[in-house]
């Protein structure tokens, strides 16, 4: 009978547990972790950046001599990419922590999440960016709706060939379409990297620049854990590891769009938390606002 009970309330909790993961929009398949060892090499920090705990934790750290930084060991042309990540405490003003997606060469694409540091108690805010053949120059930027200092949250990015979805633990906060068909080019051809730094833009970060890095507080510390990435991996003989049939099995990202929750999810944020969008910038496009802005509007 205790036996009984007790696979009975075993039970009970495994259904509450999925059913909690399933209302709050998260996956128990996303809590797996991986060895972030296997699947990044540390580039740059003179031993500012750390590989702990077997490979399940990177730390990333900065103070007035240098930061650091990380890249995959794979490249990727497509794919659904997270990484758990917990910011840099305190007073934070002055630091970015830059995470993103990058190809090289003088027509680039790049998929950014850069978070800008603040004074203790004031937001950090996250700032967004796509960049395609070299053009960027479309800005998204936020505040998040809990403090990412406390713990760690999942930052993600969902890369198809039909759109760039960017999501906070599984909320989409910006879409940004493929709309080559008006004349607007989208990364698709080119293989990317997973970048990350912690390095000092206190000339531009806070406030404009306003607010200079308290070096008293340094080191700063930004830490990453359970990176899962499935993606479509770039071969160096130019091949990649997802077949012609890629939206089949595993691959739903591969044909994945925002249904009518996460629309509504994506509204909620842009309404209550968007700070700054370039399609809405008056004063910087005088004589129109970006092909794509205006694209959107029309849709």
């Amino acid at each position: 009978m205790i036996m009984a009970a007790a696979s009975s309330s075993s039970s009970s909790f495994t259904v509450s547990l999925v059913l909690v993961c399933v209302l709050l929009g998260t996956s128990l398949m996303a809590v797996s972790t991986s060895n972030l060892n296997q699947d990044f090499t540390i580039t740059w920090g003179d031993g500012r950046a750390k590989m702990l705990n077997n490979g399940d934790l990177l730390t990333l750290s900065l103070d007035k001599a240098s930061g650091s930084g990380f890249q995959s060991n794979n490249e990727y042309l497509f794919g659904k990419i997270d990484m758990q990540i917990k910011l840099v405490s305190g007073n934070s003003a002055g630091t970015v922590t830059a995470y993103y997606l990058s190809s090289k060469g003088a027509t680039w694409d790049e998929i950014d999440f850069e978070f800008l540091g603040n004074l203790s108690g004031d937001p950090y805010i996250l700032h967004t960016n796509v960049f395609s053949q070299g053009k960027g120059n479309r800005e998204q930027q936020f505040y998040l709706w809990f403090d990412p200092t406390a713990d760690f949250h999942t930052y993600s990015i969902l890369w198809n060939p039909q759109r760039i979805i960017f999501s906070v633990d599984g909320t989409p906060i910006r879409e940004f379409k493929n709309l080559e068909s008006k004349g607007v080019p989208f990364p698709k051809n080119q293989p990317m990297r997973i970048y990350s730094s912690l390095w000092n833009a206190d000339d531009w970060a806070t406030r404009g620049g306003l607010i200079k890095t308290d070096w008293t507080q340094a080191p700063f510390t930004a830490s990453y854990r359970n990176f899962n990435a499935n993606a479509c991996v770039w071969s160096s003989s130019g091949s990649s590891s997802c077949n012609s049939n890629s939206a089949s099995s595993n691959n739903n990202w591969y044909a994945q769009e925002l249904d009518s929750t996460s629309q509504q999810r994506l509204k909620w944020v842009q309404n209550n938390y968007m700070i700054y969008n370039y399609c809405t910038d008056t004063k910087r496009f005088p004589q129109g606002f970006p092909t794509e802005c205006t694209a959107i509007t029309q849709s």
